[in-house]
């Protein structure tokens, strides 16, 4: 089946944050790239004129990589910009009249979900929705009534075919890595499995708070921000199938098989943490009770991983930032040469950022007549003279039409099935010192002598 191309890249919300950040940069690099000769049409309610928003993007691109001459000129020229009130159906009006000859455009919402459903509307009504694609940033609802309420606002104009719900996380480089050396690798194959894997754990660790973002993690937590969706897709991909090929269907089909094998959570394999401090930030309420931390215990109940426990801490105001997964092996059944413990155990690490490593953790013998051993690291690194920016890549996938590295309506309620029942503050808050790993009752999430695997700072590779 041929997948047209979309024809004009629409995206509202062009004075925010999200924009400054992270979308000019990504349109920069994909017109450097040759993927993207279409208009592209700035929408937002700033009282803006075009050659604002021209410098608004210049600006960003000073501070996010640099401003190259010859693509801004041509970023420049393709730009449009239409300023209006999305409850105003002049907006879109005026936003039919820019897209011009273009028929098939992707719009995308980097706003509010609470102006979601108006916006979708308006782009039924204006007309600018037919034969269109939609990219719908997250959070994708707030449990799981709110998730299948957007997914019918979105499904009442929009086919699921051209409904993109982005996930940076799964754009970045070291989680597609992490997909890629699972399944082009026969070696992890053979030991993936509840026979010879013990447990799994992963730590999401920010060595800052919210940054002046303290109304918006009111409404978020750790929960919600990073787990529902960034962690448990990093599960996924660590535990799923192997998809038939490298395609939407296929990959959507394994991951929601996965995503439908997790236990829904018990409240009683959570813990909740808030720093010190984080109640005096701007929009944080005196008496708080959103997690600024969580520790868990997830269970997939399917042949290849029931009794595996799967581990997840993220937090704010943690030693260091980085994303580590630590897969441990079980120990030899004999202690032929000495005694080993679950800590001194074969494993493979992931680092997922900032530093993308994988190692595997091995045991060899001191030098010496004794038969004793310690532990070792085989570690590898793969560095790349150019990396593409999530966004870069994501956007670039959906003006494509190539879903592969979205999520589906169904994956993303299953993993707030998963979610649901420890939502509504269903187990208390512990408060943690900004600096260590969290509040001493995580330690109780992780069972047996094992105790949490903290990552270090990464060692510089020897040149």
């Amino acid at each position: 089946m041929t997948i047209t191309r979309s024809d004009a890249f629409v995206f509202f919300g062009a004075t925010g944050d999200l924009a400054y950040k992270k979308i000019f940069p990504a349109l920069q690099a994909m017109i450097l790239a040759g993927e993207l000769d279409m208009p592209i049409i700035a929408v937002a309610r700033a009282g803006w004129t075009l050659e604002q928003m021209r410098e608004r993007a210049r600006d960003s691109l000073e501070k996010h990589g640099g401003v190259d001459a010859a693509a801004f000129a041509k970023f420049s020229a393709q730009l449009k910009y239409v300023d209006g009130d999305y409850n105003d159906a002049a907006t879109f009006a005026s936003l039919k009249e820019a897209l011009g000859a273009a028929r098939r455009p992707l719009h995308y919402m980097a706003i509010p979900p609470s102006m979601f459903a108006t916006v979708v509307q308006r782009l039924s009504e204006s007309g600018c929705a037919t034969d269109a694609r939609i990219i719908v940033e997250k959070p994708f609802g707030r449990d799981l009534a709110s998730a299948q309420a957007l997914n019918k606002t979105l499904h009442d104009i929009f086919p699921e075919s051209a409904i993109f719900r982005i996930d940076h996380y799964l754009g970045k480089e070291a989680v597609q890595n992490l997909l890629y050396f699972r399944f082009a690798n026969t070696l992890l194959d053979p030991v993936w499995n509840r026979t010879y894997v013990d447990s799994v754990q992963i730590t999401m660790a920010e060595d800052f708070g919210v940054q002046g973002r303290g109304s918006f993690y009111e409404e978020a937590g750790a929960l919600r921000d990073v787990v529902q969706n960034h962690l448990l897709q990093v599960i996924a991909l660590l535990a799923m199938e192997a998809p038939s090929g490298h395609d939407p269907i296929s990959m959507h089909a394994e991951k929601l098989r996965l995503f439908r094998a997790m236990r829904p959570l018990d409240p009683k394999d959570v813990v909740r943490g808030q720093f010190r401090g984080y109640r005096e930030e701007n929009g944080v309420a005196p008496d708080s009770q959103v997690e600024t931390f969580a520790a868990l215990k997830l269970h997939i109940d399917t042949w290849r991983w029931a009794g595996v426990p799967f581990y997840i801490r993220a937090g704010k105001c943690l030693p260091l930032t980085t994303t580590e997964v630590i897969v441990d092996l079980k120990c030899p059944p004999l202690a032929v040469f000495d005694e080993i413990t679950a800590k001194q155990s074969n494993y493979f690490r992931f680092r997922l950022s900032p530093e993308v490593v994988i190692s595997a953790g091995v045991r060899v013998k001191k030098s010496g007549e004794a038969m004793h051993g310690e532990p070792v690291e085989l570690v590898a690194r793969h560095q790349s003279p150019h990396e593409e920016l999530p966004y870069e890549r994501l956007l670039a996938d959906a003006l494509r039409g190539d879903a592969t590295l979205y999520t589906s309506d169904e994956c993303v309620e299953a993993a707030w099935t998963v979610i649901d029942p420890i939502l509504g503050n269903a187990e208390p808050i512990h408060e943690y010192e900004p600096g260590g790993w969290g509040p001493a009752a995580a330690l109780d999430i992780v069972s047996g002598d094992e105790g949490w695997h903290d990552p270090a700072l990464e060692e510089t590779a020897p040149c």
